[in-house]
């Protein structure tokens, strides 16, 4: 974590400014803690990442593999009686940390796919802005190319390996968070680019989008999807298509772009196996909003 981020990052319970407790630092912050003074809440820094997440325990019980690998990566003393005393008391129950880590591969081998050559033209396309966000950022395919048109930007996901792979970028004006998207682990927080490819389907959209919109008074947001809720199953209760995802984006105030306004048919492969690729159509949507 670069120490920098501090300033933007807030408690995602109550949304106060956090301090930082560092206990390892080279180039960033390696390892240490952040703290709510007012939650009383502890958010671990570990392998340079933060674990901004609201319930720690509610985390960590749906990955008990990854539980494991958090206690062998950590390395000071501070640390790992942290999380030894921590997991001593958690529940777990079914366990996410194999599928995050093959949906990390699966997006390593699918890096060359033309939707991202196709998402990053539209990007830097863009006016550069100060601030810039991505949700479900993933690997940080995206979000690294963001931060060539952008002063600073953030990558949101939830899985702790696809973040690993995404911090190797090592990109000074770039960070990466564990956080569930819907928290509020920016406060009232501003950004002029807001980006969240292919997640309808795994994340409310309606909530989603009302979010964005909250986070942009004058800006650019990119939605990608291929509108596969099956493959979200039971996650998602309010699906749309390329209608009335316009017409919702519409209602929250944005304009779309002349070439989103209508749907598309982007290539998205995803090389799941050396013996499988995944083939979707994603349609784009770029939507703007100003003063």
């Amino acid at each position: 974590m670069h120490e920098s981020s501090l300033k933007y990052l807030k408690c995602p319970r109550c949304s106060i400014s956090l301090e930082l407790e560092k206990l390892l630092e080279y180039t960033e912050i390696e390892e240490g803690f952040l703290h709510c003074k007012k939650c009383k809440l502890v958010f671990p820094i570990i392998s340079k990442i933060p674990i901004l997440w609201d319930d720690f325990s509610n985390y960590i019980s749906s990955r008990k593999v990854l539980s494991g690998r958090l206690y062998r990566l950590a390395t000071t003393k501070n640390m790992k009686h942290f999380l030894k005393s921590f997991f001593s008391n958690i529940k777990f129950k079914e366990d996410r940390t194999h599928i995050e880590n093959r949906w990390t591969k699966i997006y390593q081998n699918s890096r060359k796919s033309k939707f991202y050559s196709t998402i990053n033209k539209h990007i830097h396309s863009l006016p550069p802005s100060k601030l810039g966000v991505e949700y479900g950022c993933s690997i940080g395919i995206i979000t690294s190319q963001m931060s060539k048109n952008c002063n600073y930007v953030f990558g949101i996901d939830r899985s702790f390996s696809a973040l690993e792979e995404a911090k190797k970028s090592n990109k000074k004006n770039t960070d990466y968070v564990i956080a569930d998207t819907f928290s509020n682990i920016f406060g009232k927080l501003n950004f002029e680019l807001v980006v969240a490819l292919n997640v309808l389907e795994i994340m409310e959209p309606e909530p989603l989008l009302k979010k964005i919109s909250h986070q942009i008074s004058n800006g650019t947001v990119i939605i990608s999807d291929p509108y596969d809720f099956d493959r979200g199953v039971n996650s998602v209760k309010n699906p749309v298509d390329e209608k009335s995802i316009r017409q919702l984006m519409r209602n929250l105030g944005f304009k779309m772009t002349s070439k989103t306004k209508t749907s598309s048919s982007i290539p998205w492969n995803l090389k799941l196996h050396s013996r499988a690729t995944l083939n979707y159509k994603v349609d784009l949507i770029i939507g703007r909003k100003s003063d």
